[in-house]
């Protein structure tokens, strides 16, 4: 995805949730909220650029702590680049649950509200996420071999 992309996306997830401002309940947090919009507006960008341009994973320019001894900031940022592989590897709909469970650490009942799916199939897709990225992290782990 294009910087130029990112920008707008934003741009579109922010005007998104003013417009459906008032489907917002208050007493509810509103992270997942704005998640649930963010991941349906990428799954729609996705879908749309898939046929007209290649997507290559954008791991991040981040640069690792300066307070870290070389080796270690190396193993961290392959680490980091593993991880950010595997998960490309897994289905979007997948990838979602298990980002918003295992990493944001949202309840499942709150992560199927925010995608508007049901619990069990939340729960479905945690699960299989899972399994998923075991799969692809010791596949990468093949391939370095």
């Amino acid at each position: 995805m294009a910087p130029g992309d990112l920008e707008d996306l934003t741009h579109d997830v922010f005007m998104t949730a003013f417009r459906r401002r008032d489907t917002f309940d208050p007493s509810r947090p509103i992270r997942p909220w704005l998640f649930g919009i963010a991941f349906r507006l990428s799954a729609d960008f996705k879908r749309l650029v898939r046929h007209s341009r290649e997507t290559p994973l954008d791991p991040g320019e981040e640069s690792p702590d300066g307070g870290q001894a070389p080796d270690e900031a190396a193993a961290l940022a392959q680490d980091r680049q593993l991880v950010l592989v595997a998960l490309s590897r897994i289905e979007l709909a997948r990838r979602a649950v298990l980002i918003m469970h295992d990493i944001e650490e949202l309840p499942v009942p709150q992560i199927a509200e925010a995608l508007d799916i049901p619990p069990g199939t939340a729960y479905s897709r945690l699960r299989a996420a899972r399994i998923d990225f075991g799969e692809a992290v010791r596949a990468l782990r093949q391939e370095e071999v």
